[in-house]
């Protein structure tokens, strides 16, 4: 799996797009994530791509064990934010199994991040198992309107 890095584009494209994300523009799956620091209890948020099946919502971490997947499996809950709306959702962490089917949809859908898969996006359902330990994925539960 590659290592993600913050360089400077990555700083630029998030910037742009908490900017359209907020506004209410883009695909309908792109959220702002907001997560409280589990050291600071500052709110961070960083954007994301839910993956949505049926009335199912998922959170896929492409880029592995990064903060704000630490910072939520402590809090047990994130904030969903897209055009001045906000939802608090709780979240449920899924095994390799479970993960599986939701990376291979995470991955057809979000060519931006498959340089962090080492599974291709027509590879089987086995395959993105096998890495499912590197990208960890959230079913999203109840939630509260803000």
């Amino acid at each position: 799996m590659k290592k993600y890095e913050t360089t400077q584009g990555v700083r630029i494209a998030n910037r742009i797009a908490r900017w359209l994300i907020s506004a209410g523009i883009g695909p309908a799956n792109g959220y702002l994530l907001g997560v409280r620091g589990r050291k600071t209890g500052k709110l961070y948020t960083t954007p994301v791509a839910l993956v949505i099946e049926g009335q199912d919502r998922y959170l896929v971490s492409p880029y592995g064990e990064v903060n704000w997947v630490r910072n939520a499996r402590a809090a047990g809950a994130v904030s969903l934010m897209r055009a001045g709306k906000t939802e608090t959702v709780t979240i449920q962490e899924l095994d390799a199994a479970q993960s599986a089917p939701i990376l291979k949809l995470y991955a057809q859908h979000n060519a931006v991040t498959r340089p962090y898969f080492d599974a291709a996006p027509d590879a089987p359902v086995e395959a993105f198992a096998a890495e499912a330990a590197q990208h960890p994925v959230f079913r999203l539960g109840a939630t509260s309107a803000a």
